[in-house]
């Protein structure tokens, strides 16, 4: 009898098993392609070099930029409300508010052949197509829409450096796969230096692609193979007329001719096919050479299974999602929370070859030793929770992103670590040195498997680099005035939390001398802080504030991407000086009150697209990423009851499973990355530090697995939307305070279990 009540319950248990959906499922990469998200809805495996996804439009970047209009709708090449695609090319941003990218569009089409997009308007003039979204499938690793105007099934899924396309066509005489050259998402048709493409055999396309967009020089190599022979095939040359091709004149370049080269430049392959054929293409990417991308195409994916290219990838995408194990109020609190750690898990992405090649900022051919190398450093964004989640769950990955960043800084003729860099290009946008937070908080948290020594040498070279504006005047007054250089009060505060995050690395690696300057410096907020008005407020070098000054203006008043309600909250690294400022915790606590409650006039919104509001609570910009923290200073000030409450509104709030679901741009992972933190009841405020401030968890359970083989169970007692408060916090069993808790207490595995209630316990 025992043993059949145990046969009972192991087919019980098998079957229960068997049923559980798997984590990969619950992915919809549609979230946030709507509005200012900028996500994208393609395939793509974790960090992976290759991003296979649709472009609804051609244009994301204008020479008049302005923060409205359609500049930033197409920073990832795809808007949800858009009702045609031009194509799908091989690399995309994830969430970034700035557009580069876009390479090798491919377009499959019937009938007469036609070179040029169209218009949203008349895609009938050109090789877009209409498509619907009930035709429209989007999953962790496989896009899958139907183009309408042709009736082509319009299949992709990938590999680390190879996409993986399959078109299903009608019968047809004229049936052609087009490789546009041009289109781009920074803009289309104009920063093309080079382009060059060779037809190696009837199956098998190479070449490459030199650009001139937000990065300088970016080269990219590809490798095409069909499944089927071309029947014919052409390129034109849209610059002709500006290239002197001397003796090749005597040659049809046109039609059936192996190669050509130039600025402008289209290519189309002829098929023949019958009702229901499939045409699949493999297109791996190389930053090498058309041979390294060729090796790559060959190492990874040799068959021609889409199948099992598809299945192989949403394997990789379960093996990371298996790292944090979810249990939840309702299903789409677990759609939300594994599309975080999907999107998390984007960037940085991949940079080299199988064999690690890859090409460095030098410009130069280098191999990576030992470690993989990274790019796509979006470090004013990420550095705030990305790279701290990467410390928690995935710290090997963010080992070698700081080894890739070391590397970067052998190979700056300025000696400076990364600031916004893609492609072995560094692209100088935001401010602050933030590679030194993300380097110094992995060494605060014992993940620093690398060469310290060298590494503190470079965060000191790149904070005392001349070229970043004002950091001269920084050094010598304390601060940076306005009149010499924008955005000064942004600039002082974020130098002067990097600071500090160099004195906490100096004092780990026993350097005192380091570790005094830095502190010192690291008090340079003070030096901005207008005690007649009450917030942060920009000086003029001569030592006076300036005078013209609205606290609540974004524009013209020494901040970026916030105003001074946002900034003057921005001291993570000693809110105990910050609250002194603000009168003591009383006063302060009534300002952070104020922040939530308070509402905007019209007037602030003048110059923006009234998209803008959708990430903003009160005078709380959660789109921006600076106000991130600010949830959880209540914490600090003895009110931890307050950041239970603001950071459970913030999350009803901001994030939904629509395509609209982001209250703001990705950025590259930070949005979805707080997410995760806040929903699991922890938050790192000041990275550099090992300490979290705690929350209110959003899970019911979460069991997250740690390399070190030790695992954490994290669960919340009589959890439910009403219950947001946290009346006491156990760690294996033993009360501990509900402010903080540190990264060892996290990573030693074990129970952390919140004990929710409706009501706040004070």
């Amino acid at each position: 009898m025992k043993k059949l009540l145990a046969i009972t319950a192991l087919l019980a248990f098998s079957i229960a098993f068997s049923q559980q959906k798997p984590k990969f499922t619950y992915i919809r990469p549609l979230i946030g392609t709507a509005k200012m998200g900028h996500t994208f809805p393609g395939a793509t495996v974790p960090f992976g070099s290759v991003q296979l996804s649709p472009e609804t439009d051609t244009v994301a970047f204008e020479k008049d930029r302005k923060y409205n209009g359609k500049v930033y709708e197409y920073c990832a090449g795809y808007q949800y409300a858009d009702k045609t695609i031009c194509g799908f090319s091989h690399t995309h941003f994830n969430g970034t508010g700035h557009s580069d990218l876009g390479d090798f569009l491919i377009m499959p089409t019937v009938g007469k052949l036609q070179l040029n997009p169209g218009t949203a308007d008349h895609p009938e003039n050109g090789y877009r197509s209409k498509f619907s979204h009930t035709n429209e499938v989007s999953q962790a690793n496989y896009y899958k829409v139907k183009l309408e105007d042709d009736n082509i099934l319009a299949e992709m899924t990938t590999s680390q450096r190879v996409g993986f396309h399959q078109y299903t066509f009608p019968k047809s005489d004229q049936a052609h796969i087009i490789l546009d050259l041009m289109a781009n998402i920074y803009n289309h048709e104009e920063k093309n230096v080079w382009t060059f493409i060779r037809v190696e055999n009837d199956t098998l396309v190479t070449g490459f692609r030199q650009t001139n967009g937000w990065a300088r020089t970016r080269t990219v190599y590809f490798a095409m193979s069909f499944s089927k022979p071309i029947k014919n095939y052409g390129f034109k040359n849209y610059d002709q007329e500006n290239i002197y091709n001397g003796f090749w004149r005597k040659f049809d370049q046109s039609k059936n001719f192996p190669e050509a080269a130039g600025p402008k430049l289209k290519a189309y392959f002829d098929f023949a096919t019958a009702e229901g054929e499939k045409i699949k293409i493999k297109f791996a990417l190389s930053p090498v050479s058309t041979a390294g991308a060729l090796a790559n195409m060959k190492a990874e994916i040799p068959h021609w299974d889409f199948e099992k290219a598809k299945s192989d990838g949403q394997n990789l995408w379960e093996k990371e999602l298996d790292k944090i194990t979810v249990e939840t109020i309702n299903d789409e609190d677990k759609v939300n929370f594994y599309t975080a750690m999907y999107h998390a898990f984007i960037n940085p992405t991949v940079y080299m070859d199988a064999d690690g090649q890859y090409k460095g900022l030098d410009q130069n051919v280098h191999k990576a030793d030992g470690f993989t190398n990274y790019t796509t450093f979006s470090l004013w964004d990420t550095y705030r929770a990305l790279h701290p989640l990467f410390n928690l769950v995935q710290p090997k990955r963010n080992r070698d992103m700081i080894k890739s960043m070391l590397a970067h800084y052998d190979q700056s003729v300025h000696h400076a670590l990364p600031i916004w860099s893609h492609y072995a290009n560094e692209n100088w946008c935001m401010i602050g040195y933030h590679s030194v937070s993300v380097i110094a908080d992995a060494i605060a948290k014992g993940n620093d498997d690398f060469d310290t020594k060298k590494a503190l040498e470079a965060v000191v070279s790149s904070s005392n680099m001349l070229y970043n504006d004002g950091i001269g005047d920084y050094v010598k007054l304390g601060y940076v005035p306005e009149d010499r250089s924008g955005a000064s009060v942004s600039k002082t505060l974020e130098y002067a939390y990097d600071d500090w995050a160099i004195a906490q690395m100096a004092k780990k690696l026993g350097r005192n001398d380091v570790y005094e300057t830095y502190s010192k410096r690291a008090q340079n907020f003070n030096n901005v802080f207008d005690k007649k008005s009450g917030f942060m407020r920009p000086r003029l070098a001569g030592g006076t504030f300036k005078k013209e000054f609205d606290p609540l203006d974004t524009h013209g008043q020494g901040f970026i991407e916030g105003n001074a309600w946002n900034y003057s909250l921005y001291v993570p690294h000693d809110v105990v000086k910050l609250t002194d400022l603000n009168g003591g915790k009383e006063k302060f606590t009534q300002h952070l009150d104020s922040l939530f409650t308070m509402q905007l006039p019209d007037k602030y919104f003048e110059n923006t697209e009234d998209i803008t509001r959708d990430g903003i609570i009160g005078n709380y910009v959660h789109g921006n990423e600076p106000s991130h923290h600010v949830a959880y200073l209540y914490d600090y000030l003895g009110q931890p009851w307050k950041t239970q409450e603001r950071v459970r509104m913030i999350i009803r709030k901001m994030f939904h499973s629509g395509p609209d679901g982001l209250g703001g741009n990705d950025d590259t992972g930070q949005m979805s990355a707080w997410y995760i933190f806040t929903s699991l009841g922890f938050y790192p405020v000041a990275p550099g530090s090992d300490q979290y401030a705690l929350g209110s968890p959003l899970v019911k359970k979460a069991t997250l697995k740690f390399e070190n083989g030790k695992t954490l169970v994290i669960s919340a007692k009589n959890q439910s939307e009403k219950n947001v408060y946290v009346s006491k916090i156990e760690l294996n069993g033993k009360e501990i305070p509900r402010d903080f808790i540190s990264h060892s207490q996290l990573v030693n595995g074990g129970e952390l279990t919140f004990y929710m209630s409706p009501k706040p316990k004070k």
